[in-house]
């Protein structure tokens, strides 16, 4: 049984948005060029107040492509940026670009063995670092082969006196400077590398079919898997994303770079779309809603991509600050579900839509997202974004397709969908699938869902995170949906444990309210007024807190580890 019309979501797209994308010429390193000649004057970067103008922008990323160039990055090399969200990080991504290099982003918070297993596996020879994190580097293996670390300050893009004040010899404001710079030494500055002259016009540059970008997909365990994205893989998302917006006007937008931009996420509707717009994008190294609400006075984002803990958190602080939101047009959520508690009070606050999307690294990252319009859809991840394909199949059998409604993996295919993993021809050939009427192949996304007859997708779950037990398939996200509804339960991570006599056992950790005492007999009788009995949970544990992503994404194989030791 098949969908019974190729693409059921279309009737569904919001006014203004187009079934398809035009073909996508240029590379990314066109992409910013088009936003420094359009509008020279514009602001491009903000970051604690101080301010990059697109002229001066474009200024800075031909100078330190020059720079690059000079200590010896050629095209098709790896460059490794290890850096928080600041000006240089926006500089060094399109630098690397420009010559035809490829970008690999870092979270500068990971640990040296984090690290080290992501160096490992790409082996780039240049690395563009945040101090703080140049000595993790250094002690590196002589056999990594990082034959260069350029070091940011991050402090040299503030304002002067912001600076000034850093430097005075008062407790918080060294405190302040120790978390912000370690002022390493030895290592080739971010300042010398842009002190020349622009990078000439006839050197070579990329094409839109270069590999651009290796996104990683994990660092957290000793096999990393770096997914390849060429430049049209990151063109055509950040113009299907343009699309999705058709109110949000070019030359004419603000956009806050709340969400790390070293994470796809981020570095998509950042690093990508935001410079695509011509937009004022305004750079916080981490979300803190004193950071954020003053910005919000003088600058409101006209587009605000997070997740749902920081609008719940943000709705609050301005709340109780007295700050308006109105004027936030369009928030975009993803990474985890999105929940009705926190979208009200959201649009209540701002008058303008929040709405949920989903994506993977392996995409650019996003597929799809909910119609920025009255028709969107609470409970689903929305629509296929333009140009993109879905098709639900059996993901023991996947030539057997699913029909409207019926739960199986999702797979897709479009122009920012990858071409592999960095080095790992085995591992790509496990995630994509021969299209039966022979056209291009489909990426298994490794996700469980349903589309409805609008076309709207439902994440059921993650094929590797379902728990058999009885021989039964349970999802995670049901039994947590209905777990949150018991009062008294303010989080939930549901696992598999193993089992004796099942294969896994269904077990709940808790996070409880204050002065909530843990009632398990209560909880379990509660689930079965609500699921199957083999979904109810063998066990309910009480922890103090649940392991979390970056940004936010309860990390349930933390959660089994950490139930596994206890």
């Amino acid at each position: 049984m098949t969908i019974s019309t190729p693409r059921p979501w279309l009737a569904s797209y919001a006014d203004g948005v187009p079934e398809e994308l035009a073909p996508q010429p240029d590379s990314l390193v066109e992409l910013l060029r088009d936003s420094v000649r359009d509008y020279p004057d514009a602001v491009a970067l903000e970051f604690f107040g101080k301010e990059t103008t697109y002229a001066d922008l474009g200024e800075q990323v031909r100078r330190a492509a020059e720079g690059l160039r000079i200590l010896g990055v050629q095209k098709g090399d790896t460059v490794a940026l290890v850096l928080p969200n600041c000006p240089q990080h926006v500089v060094a991504f399109y630098a690397v670009l420009r010559l035809g290099a490829i970008v690999i982003e870092h979270n500068p918070l990971y640990t040296p063995r984090e690290l080290r297993h992501q160096f490992e596996d790409h082996g780039a020879r240049f690395a563009i670092v945040w101090d703080s994190v140049v000595d993790t580097l250094r002690s590196f293996p002589s056999d990594l082969g990082v034959a260069e670390i350029i070091s940011v300050d991050v402090t040299r893009a503030m304002p002067l006196s912001m600076r000034f004040a850093l430097r005075l010899p008062i407790a918080k404001a060294r405190e302040s400077r120790a978390a912000l710079t370690s002022g390493a030494k030895g290592t080739t500055t971010w300042e010398q590398v842009l002190d020349h002259e622009p990078i000439a016009a006839r050197v070579p540059g990329p094409s839109v079919d270069d590999v651009a970008l290796i996104q990683y997909t994990s660092g957290t365990t000793g096999h990393p898997k770096g997914a390849t994205l060429t430049h049209l893989n990151l063109v055509s998302n950040a113009a299907q994303a343009r699309a999705w917006v058709p109110a949000i006007t070019r030359g004419d937008c603000v956009v806050y770079a709340i969400l790390p931009m070293f994470h796809a996420y981020g570095l998509t509707l950042c690093l990508t779309f935001a410079m695509s717009m011509g937009a004022r994008l305004v750079l916080f190294p981490k979300f803190d809603p004193d950071l954020v609400l003053p910005v919000i006075k003088k600058h409101p984002p006209t587009f605000l991509p997070a997740v749902p803990p920081i609008y719940d958190r943000l709705t609050k602080a301005a709340v109780a600050a007295g700050v308006s939101l109105d004027g936030i047009e369009i928030a975009i959520s993803g990474a985890m579900a999105l929940s009705k508690e926190v979208v009200e009070p959201w649009e209540a606050q701002t008058h303008g839509y929040l709405v949920e999307g989903y994506g993977l690294s392996e995409c650019s990252p996003v597929l799809m997202a909910n119609p920025v319009a009255p028709h969107r859809r609470a409970g689903t991840v929305g629509l296929p974004l333009p140009s993109t394909e879905c098709r639900v199949v059996d993901p023991d059998e996947p030539t057997v397709a699913k029909g409207i409604g019926e739960a199986g993996e999702l797979t897709v295919r479009g122009p920012q969908v990858f071409s592999g993993y960095w080095g790992k021809p085995d591992e790509t050939a496990e995630v994509f699938l021969e299209d039966p009427d022979g056209g291009a192949p489909w990426f298994r996304t490794g996700d469980i869902v349903e589309i409805d007859e609008d076309g709207f997708v439902r994440i059921v779950d993650r094929i590797k995170e379902l728990i058999i037990t009885g021989g039964f398939n349970v999802a995670p996200t049901e039994v947590e949906e209905a777990l949150r509804t018991f009062p008294g339960i303010e989080d939930v991570a549901v696992v598999g444990l193993p089992s004796a006599h099942s294969g896994e056992d269904v077990v709940a950790a808790v996070v409880l309210q204050p002065g909530v005492m843990l009632d398990e007999a209560a909880i379990r009788e509660f689930a079965r007024g609500k699921l199957t009995p083999y979904k109810v949970p063998r066990q309910v544990v009480q922890v103090e807190e649940l392991p979390r992503s970056l940004i936010g994404k309860v990390i349930r194989r933390k959660v089994k580890e950490q139930l596994l030791a206890e």
